[in-house]
Parts: structure tokens; C-alpha cells; sequence
């Protein structure tokens, strides 16, 4: 059985308390752990303690990384219930460091983990907490594993990586140059520069573009239904693969991230029997000047429309470098204006965007150094299953590490992919970077995926289905939701020279299609089947509620 005790360290600078407007990464992610749960939201790491290193060394190495970086005495003050305005960076203060005697036969890994999941699982108070919890593992007062839970407002994953790094060097004894990248407030002000406003304005025509005219949706079919954000994880290591994806960057001349990316586009495209995948892809947003070292938060999502109509895979992994690409270079924002934009969309079309597929590029936040330390996997490939975690999308890739040994996880929704049919993805995954390497693979509907892989297809057998623009839509889940959302007894859908229309007694509520559109807008999150109505006729009139 573990002990602990608690140790305060001080920190002070001789800079003045400094503040100014939000980042847009931070503006974005606040929004988000306001939005989401703290479990998902709020991130966790494991820093290994250099050799030698005692509890007086660790605790002044922490205390350096707080005095170094001005995002680690980075607050936000302001009421809870409110998106704050400005940050604030703090002069002096102090933290806590729970220091931990493990019991003699207690694993550190395991103990390290409990700690990250208790403090993933209470959220941050962002007007006044360190954004580190940091507990030291110790064996007969020895530390031997740092674990860590970082509050998202103020690092990034990029950030969190090269704190580490940092960490390794002060824990061993090492000393340090001066930070040169800008800080959080300095990053807000070029963002506000005339060449800052250009791109984000640039971000939003981006945006747009993929929102008004591709799939809203990209998994729409009988298997599809209420969207449960408690999604298993499958962990999967193989150092097969990470030499497959080598020799299938090399044969073709892209990144690894890009053959990755192309292979999982074209088996979510696969799944969801369509050839149009749109993706999430956080973006760790370091390719402006000056931001590579920044230690703060940067990341973003970078919105990609994958077109996987191709007539093989080399064509599709050169595309999706390019689409990536673009992405990446639109996704510093403004997230107020972003959300707004979704929510304009939304009530145009008719169909709200659902951020069905994602996938996170993480392997850069892991020095090759420290990942070469792991011990290699069981079995090639080793498969293995984790405790369900909230995850408010339908299939995620998380990619840890990308050479040595290929590292990535999966999340995926049961409607999408049970437990059997996920563990064949995986394998699909690693047989199409393993084809990659050595050759072309045909696509298209003659092509070898379907072969290849043994997953299950889309279909649209079960509702009355239709392809209206990019979306296809299930006529009796609309039916559904027009009576719910407008407490209808009568309710009749059909498609009309390419618009939806729906006709519904409403008894002695009067309804205007204003009205009505607005009240099936807000219950249509979750139902990814179905869509608004273009025209509706009514008690209180007939129309569109667009307008």
C-alpha cells in the first residue's frame, strides 16, 4: 500500500504579472473543457526520473519548468460559467507535488495511472490552478516515475513533449539556454496583426467551403443510430508496421503521417460506402515561424475532405498529403466565429456537421529517445483492450509513435464497428501499409479492399433511403424526429424534385416552418440519419424555414 505526503514548491520571476487578450488555441480548447468532460479533455503523461536524480532535485526541476515558461503561470480569471476574455501570467506562486512511496511489490506504472485517472476526472479551475498535477513516485525514497495530469487550456500535447524533454535535462542535473519561441501573450498579439486576422479569415472560407458542400455525415446507414460517447479503446503495437509505413513513405515519396492517413481515409471510406470522408485532424499548428519550441497551446482542428474516388492508393495518399496540407494551414481560427459558422451552416442545409472521424498525430510529442526505451510488444502485432473512455465521435485514430514500432489506437463506436470488426480494421491497417511498401493497391469498386480487409460495408437496405446533394438521408428517421421535435401526430416525409418535404399536423400548436425548422434544428443532434425538412407544410403555413 502507497503513502503519500505533499510538498510545496515556490516559484518567482523578476518579469511583472503580465496580461493580455486569449490565444486562439487557447480561446478554443476552453470552450472545449467547458464543454466536454473533464476525463476527455484534461491529458496525462508519465516522465521517467533520470538516474540519480532525489526528491530536492525533482521538485527544483519543476520549479525551474514553472519560472522557464509563462504558459505554466498562465491563469484565466473570470466566473466558472463564463468564456474568459484575457490571460493573466503570474509573477509568483506555488504547487503541490504528492509525493508517493510506492509498497514494495506496487508497480509504478500502475500507480501512476490511478493518479492520471483521478486527476484527469476533476476539472481545472482555470482562474487560479497550476496546470500541472504532478505526483512522485518513490521506492524507498528513491523517485522513480513522475506522473502527470496537464490542464489543456495552457499546453498542448507538442508543448507537453517538450517539457519533458526539458525535465529530463534539469532532473539529471543539466542546465538550460533561455527560451527563445514567444510567449502565450506574445502569440495573441501577432495573431491580432493584420497578417493574423488574413489567415483566420482564410480559415473560415476554408471551413465553409467543406461544411456547406460535403457529407455532413460520413457514417449514414441501417447500423447507424443514438450517438453514445463512451467509446473502447484498442491499443495496437507492431514493429512491422512502423517498417511497413517506412518503405511505403519512401516508395512513394510522402510522409508518414500522409500514407497513414490515406490508408485509415480509405477504410473509413470503406466502412461508411462512400467514396467522401470528412476528418478531423488536430493540428499541432507549428508550422508558422518562431513556434516550433513554443510551450503553450497551439493545437487545433484541421478540417480535411478526403475524395478516396481514386483509382489506387499511391493517387490517394499523394491527394490526401495535399488535402492535409490544406488543412493544416487553415486551422488557426477564431473558435467563436467557427462554431457560429457550423451553427449558420447547419440551419441552411438543414443537416448539422458530425464529427464522425478523427484522427490525432501525436507521435511528434514523444522524443525518439524515450520511445525507444519501451520494451517491445509480446507479439507482432499485440492487441490489447482499454477501459471505455468519452469520446464524442464515432471512429478515432490516435497515432503515438511511427517508427521503431508502430503505436496507434483506435476508438470506435459499436454502430460503426463492434469489438470483432474493430480488431480486423486494425489488421486492414496494417495489411494496406504493408502493400504499400512493396506496391500499388487497386481501389475503386473493382479494387482489393474488400478482400483485403473483411470489414463490413454500409448498407441501406432497412429505411427509405436518400442521396439528397452529399448527404443520404433515412426518410423514417426523419419521419421520427419531425414527430418528436414537433409533437406531431401525422407526419408524412417524401423527396420533391430534389427537396425534402414534410407535411404535419401539429393539432392545436400553430407553427409557422420558422418555427418549426427551428425546433427540429435543435433536436437533430445525435440523429446522424436523418436531416430538416427543405419545405414544410403546416397548420400555421407552408414553406421553408432556411430563410
Amino acid at each position: 500500500m502507497s503513502q503519500q505526503q505533499d510538498v510545496v514548491v515556490e516559484f518567482s520571476v523578476e518579469a511583472a504579472e503580465a496580461e493580455g487578450p486569449l490565444t486562439l488555441g487557447q480561446d478554443n480548447m476552453i470552450r472545449c473543457l467547458r464543454h466536454d468532460e473533464p476525463s476527455h479533455m484534461n491529458k496525462q503523461a508519465t516522465w521517467t526520473v533520470p538516474a540519480g536524480a532525489d526528491l530536492p532535485t525533482c521538485a527544483r526541476a519543476l520549479q525551474i519548468l514553472a519560472e522557464r515558461h509563462a504558459a505554466l503561470r498562465t491563469v484565466f480569471p473570470g466566473p466558472a460559467d463564463r468564456q474568459p476574455e484575457r490571460q493573466r501570467v503570474r509573477s509568483a506562486g506555488e504547487f503541490i507535488v504528492h509525493v508517493i512511496a510506492l509498497g514494495d511489490d506496487e508497480d509504478p506504472a500502475e500507480r501512476a495511472e490511478r493518479f492520471c485517472w483521478d486527476g484527469r476526472r476533476q476539472a481545472f479551475d482555470l482562474a487560479e490552478d497550476f496546470p500541472l498535477r504532478c505526483a512522485l513516485l518513490t521506492r524507498h525514497g528513491v523517485p522513480v516515475l513522475l506522473a502527470v495530469v496537464i490542464c489543456h487550456a495552457q499546453l498542448d500535447g507538442v508543448a507537453t513533449g517538450l517539457l519533458y524533454q526539458e525535465w529530463l535535462t534539469l532532473a539529471a542535473g543539466g542546465t538550460l539556454p533561455a527560451p527563445t519561441a514567444p510567449t502565450p501573450v506574445e502569440v495573441a498579439e501577432q495573431e491580432r496583426s493584420s497578417s493574423g486576422q488574413r489567415r483566420t479569415r482564410a480559415a473560415l472560407r476554408h471551413w465553409e467551403h467543406i461544411l456547406a458542400d460535403q457529407p455532413s455525415a460520413v457514417f449514414a446507414d441501417d447500423r447507424i443510430g443514438s450517438n453514445d460517447t463512451l467509446l473502447p479503446t484498442l491499443g495496437v503495437r507492431s514493429p512491422a508496421g512502423a517498417a511497413a509505413l517506412a518503405r511505403a513513405a519512401q516508395r512513394t515519396g510522402a510522409s508518414n503521417s500522409a500514407v497513414l492517413l490515406a490508408c485509415y481515409a480509405a477504410l473509413a471510406a470503406h466502412r461508411a460506402a462512400r467514396t467522401t470522408v470528412v476528418m478531423a485532424a488536430l493540428s499541432a499548428n507549428r508550422h508558422r515561424p518562431g513556434l516550433a519550441e513554443h510551450i503553450g497551446t497551439l493545437a487545433q482542428d484541421a478540417l480535411l475532405a478526403v475524395d478516396t474516388d481514386c483509382p489506387d492508393l499511391d493517387t490517394l495518399i499523394g491527394r490526401t498529403q495535399a488535402q492535409a496540407l490544406s488543412g493544416y494551414w487553415h486551422a488557426t481560427f477564431d473558435a467563436e466565429r467557427i462554431w457560429q459558422l457550423i451553427e449558420d451552416v447547419a440551419h441552411r442545409r438543414g443537416a448539422r456537421f458530425a464529427r464522425h472521424v478523427v484522427v490525432n498525430d501525436l507521435s511528434a510529442t514523444v522524443p525518439d529517445a524515450v520511445a525507444a526505451t519501451r520494451p517491445d510488444p509480446p507479439a507482432d502485432p499485440d492487441l490489447a483492450w482499454y477501459p471505455a473512455e468519452p469520446t464524442p465521435t464515432r471512429l478515432m485514430l490516435n497515432i503515438w509513435r511511427t517508427t521503431g514500432c508502430l503505436e496507434f489506437t483506435l476508438h470506435t463506436h459499436p454502430d460503426v464497428l463492434d469489438r470483432d470488426e474493430t480488431e480486423l480494421f486494425a489488421h486492414a491497417l496494417l495489411r494496406l501499409l504493408d502493400l504499400a511498401g512493396r506496391r500499388t493497391v487497386r481501389l475503386g469498386p473493382d479494387g482489393e479492399l474488400a478482400a483485403l480487409t473483411g470489414l463490413p460495408v454500409g448498407r441501406r437496405d432497412k429505411g427509405r433511403w436518400q442521396q439528397l446533394g452529399t448527404n443520404w438521408i433515412d426518410l423514417d428517421a426523419v419521419t421520427d424526429l419531425l414527430r418528436a421535435a414537433l409533437d406531431a401526430r401525422n407526419v408524412e416525409v417524401d423527396v420533391q424534385e430534389g427537396e425534402l418535404t414534410a407535411t404535419a399536423d401539429t393539432g392545436g400548436t400553430v407553427l409557422t416552418p420558422g418555427q418549426a425548422h427551428a425546433a427540429v434544428m435543435a433536436a437533430l443532434p445525435g440523429h446522424d440519419t436523418a436531416m430538416a425538412p427543405h419545405r414544410y407544410v403546416l397548420n400555421g403555413g407552408s414553406g421553408s424555414g432556411r430563410d
